[in-house]
C-alpha cells in the first residue's frame, strides 16, 4: 500500500501540471503545440516529396529523388500521356467528391480570415491526395499548397481538440503552414514570416515564439528524413552601390506588372472552362494533354520546376530560349490550374521569376555594363514575382537571404520586393490568392481576422422587449398607451403582425394637427421600408442605420413575413463593436482577460 500511493500522487500532479500547461490562453502550453505541429510538418513535407518523386519515377521512368523537370526523358509518350492519366485520375476523384459533397474546402488563408483557424480534416486530406495526383503526373504545379494544407489541418486539428481560444488556433495553423514552407525550402524565417504576413495577418509578440519553435523543428525533421537543401550559388558580386538599386527596381517594378498578367490569365483559364461545356472530371484530362504538348517542346515545364530552376541557374541559356520557356512555364501554370489540377504558384512563381530575371539581365547587358550578374538578377526576379503573385515581402526577402547567404544581395532584394508589392497593391489589390476569394464573393484581403464580425449578429445584440401596436387604433388610442416618457418609438403592425413602420412618441404628442383627426397621418409612420435581419453582421447593421438615417430599427425575422423580432439602436451596435474590436485587438498582443 506505501507503494502505491507515491505512484497516485505522481499522477495527480501529471494532471495538474497537464492541466497548467494546457489551460486556455497559456503561452506555455502553445509552444508545446507548435513545437508538435514542427514535427508534423517537417514529416509531412518529407512525405508527400518522397511520394511525388515515387510517381515522377513510375510514371515518367526517371530515377527516383532525380527532379522530374531537368531530367532527360527518352520515354517521349509518357510525356505526354502521364498528365493526361493524371487528369483523368483527378477527373475520377472530382467526380466522386461532387456526388458526396457539396460546399467548398477551405484553406488556411480563409480558416484563419472566416473561421477562427478551423480546418477540416477531411478537406487537408482531399486537398494533398489531389495536390500529389496533379504534380505527380507533371502537372505544372507544385506541393506547397498540400504541404500548407495538410500542416495547418493537422495544427486546427490539435487545436480543437485542446479547445484553445479563437487567436490561440489561429496561431497554431499558423504555426503548421511555418513549419510547411521552413521545411520545404530549408528556410525557418522565411517559414516563420509567411506565417505572420499570409496566414496570421499580422504580427505580435505572443505569435512569435511558437510560429518560430513551428518552423525550426520542421526544418530539422525534414532535413533528418530527406537530407535535402535549397541552396542557390551566385558567386561573389563585391560591393553594392548605389546605382545598383536602379535595376533591381525596374526588375521589381517589370515582376510586379507581368504578375498581374499572370493572375489575371489563371483567372481567365478558370472562367473559360467554367463557361465551357466540358465536364468538370474531362477538365483535368484537356488540361493534361495541353500540358504534355507543352512538355514535348520542353520537360522543364513540368512539376513544379525544382530541378528546372537550377538548371538555367548554373548554366548561360541565350535570351530566345529563355523567353520561350517562361511563355511555356506560365501558360502550363494557368492552363494546369485552370483545368482543375490542384496545387499552388509558389514555387513556379519563384522558377518563372529566375528565368525573368536572367531575361532582364541579357535586356540590361545591351544597354549598360552593370556588376551585378544574371544569377543575383535571378534572384532578384524570383523574389519580385513571387511577391507579385504569392505576396509576402519579408518572406521573399528572408527566402532570398537563406538560399543564397549572401547580404549584399538581400538588399537589393528588400528594394525590389517593396516595389513589386506596391506596384500590385495599388494597381491590383489582391494577392493570388485574395484574388480567387475576391472572384468567390469573399471579402478577403489578407489573412487578418475578419471572421468575428459575422458572430457580432444583429440577433444577438438586439432587444426582444418592444413595444407594438395594431396600425388600425386611433391617435387618441396611441396618446393614452404610449404617454410622454412612457417609450421613445412605436413599431406598428397590422392585424396579420406585419411590420409596417416606426412612429416616434415625441411627434405623436406634439403634433397639433392630431387632435382633430383619428388617424395616422402617412409621414408621421417612418421607415416602412428600413429594417435589419437577426442575421445581419454588425457592418451590414452599420450601413442599414447610414441609408435610413435612424437611430433604432426594427427587426424582422426576413423580408417576405415581415414579422418583428426586436429592435436596435445605432449607439449600441457602434459601442458592441468597439468592445469586440478592443478584445481582439487585446487577444492579438497576448493580453489576458
Amino acid at each position: 500500500m506505501t507503494r502505491i500511493l507515491p505512484f497516485r500522487d505522481l499522477l495527480t500532479y501529471v494532471k495538474l501540471a497537464r492541466r497548467a500547461i494546457f489551460r486556455r490562453g497559456s503561452e506555455i502550453g502553445l509552444m508545446v503545440c507548435a513545437c508538435a505541429v514542427g514535427v508534423a510538418a517537417g514529416f509531412t513535407v518529407s512525405a508527400m516529396s518522397w511520394l511525388s518523386k515515387t510517381l515522377h519515377s513510375v510514371v515518367f521512368g526517371i530515377a527516383h529523388g532525380d527532379w522530374l523537370s531537368s531530367s532527360t526523358l527518352v520515354n517521349k509518350p509518357a510525356l505526354l500521356l502521364g498528365p493526361m492519366a493524371g487528369g483523368a485520375l483527378l477527373g475520377f476523384v472530382l467526380f466522386v467528391l461532387s456526388r458526396l459533397r457539396t460546399r467548398s474546402i477551405v484553406d488556411p488563408i480563409e480558416a484563419n480570415a472566416l473561421y477562427g483557424g478551423k480546418l477540416s480534416m477531411t478537406d487537408s486530406v482531399i486537398v494533398a491526395v489531389q495536390n500529389l495526383i496533379s504534380n505527380g503526373f507533371g502537372a505544372s504545379v507544385g506541393l506547397e499548397a498540400g504541404y500548407t494544407q495538410m500542416s495547418s489541418g493537422i495544427a486546427s486539428k490539435l487545436g480543437t481538440k485542446l479547445s484553445l481560444r479563437r487567436e490561440d488556433m489561429r496561431i497554431l495553423v499558423g504555426c503548421g503552414a511555418s513549419g510547411a514552407i521552413a521545411a520545404a525550402f530549408n528556410a525557418p524565417l522565411a517559414g516563420a514570416f509567411y506565417a505572420f504576413e499570409l496566414i496570421i495577418g499580422t504580427y505580435s509578440v505572443v505569435a512569435l515564439a511558437p510560429v518560430v519553435i513551428a518552423a525550426i523543428v520542421a526544418t530539422f525533421v525534414a532535413r533528418s528524413f530527406t537530407g535535402e537543401t535549397f541552396l542557390i550559388e551566385v558567386g561573389a558580386i563585391g560591393p553594392v552601390g548605389p546605382w545598383d538599386f536602379l535595376p533591381a527596381i525596374l526588375l521589381g517594378i517589370g515582376c510586379a506588372l507581368i504578375g498581374i498578367v499572370i493572375m489575371k490569365g489563371v483567372s481567365a483559364t478558370e472562367q473559360f472552362a467554367h463557361r465551357s461545356s466540358v465536364a468538370v472530371p474531362l477538365r483535368p484530362v484537356l488540361g493534361g494533354l495541353v500540358v504534355g504538348l507543352f512538355a514535348m517542346i520542353t520537360p522543364q515545364i513540368m512539376s513544379a520546376g525544382h530541378g528546372s530552376l537550377h538548371l538555367n541557374l548554373s548554366s548561360d541559356t541565350a535570351l530566345f530560349p529563355l523567353i520561350i520557356l517562361f511563355l511555356l512555364k506560365s501558360g502550363a501554370s494557368a492552363i494546369s490550374i485552370g483545368s482543375g489540377f490542384r496545387g499552388g504558384l509558389f514555387f513556379a512563381s519563384l522558377f518563372m521569376g529566375s528565368l525573368l530575371g536572367k531575361i532582364f539581365a541579357h535586356l540590361l547587358g545591351f544597354a549598360i555594363e552593370t556588376g551585378v550578374t544574371p544569377n543575383v538578377f535571378a534572384v532578384i526576379g524570383m523574389s519580385s514575382l513571387a511577391v507579385a503573385i504569392i505576396g509576402g515581402p519579408l518572406t521573399m526577402t528572408f527566402l532570398a537571404l537563406e538560399i543564397t547567404g549572401d547580404y549584399p544581395i538581400t538588399t537589393l532584394v528588400l528594394a525590389a520586393v517593396i516595389t513589386s508589392s506596391v506596384v500590385v497593391r495599388h494597381r491590383f489589390g489582391y494577392s493570388f490568392a485574395t484574388w480567387r476569394f475576391h472572384l468567390r464573393g469573399e471579402g478577403i484581403r489578407s489573412a487578418h481576422d475578419v471572421g468575428w464580425i459575422n458572430t457580432l449578429t444583429v440577433g444577438r445584440m438586439m432587444r426582444a422587449d418592444i413595444r407594438t401596436a395594431d396600425d388600425s387604433r386611433t391617435v387618441t388610442q396611441l396618446r393614452e398607451a404610449f404617454p410622454l416618457g412612457s417609450t421613445q418609438r412605436i413599431i406598428l403592425i397590422d392585424k396579420d403582425g406585419r411590420y409596417q413602420g416606426i412612429v416616434l412618441v415625441a411627434e405623436l404628442h406634439a403634433d397639433e394637427r392630431l387632435d382633430a383627426v383619428d388617424r395616422l397621418p402617412a409621414e408621421l409612420v417612418h421607415h416602412r421600408d428600413d429594417f435589419l435581419t437577426p442575421s445581419m453582421n454588425a457592418h451590414q447593421a452599420m450601413k442599414v442605420f447610414e441609408t435610413a438615417q435612424s437611430e433604432a430599427l426594427a427587426v424582422l425575422d426576413n423580408p417576405t413575413s415581415r414579422q418583428v423580432k426586436g429592435q436596435l439602436s445605432e449607439s449600441h451596435t457602434l459601442r458592441r463593436y468597439s468592445e469586440e474590436v478592443e478584445r481582439h485587438r487585446r487577444a492579438t498582443l497576448g493580453d489576458v482577460f
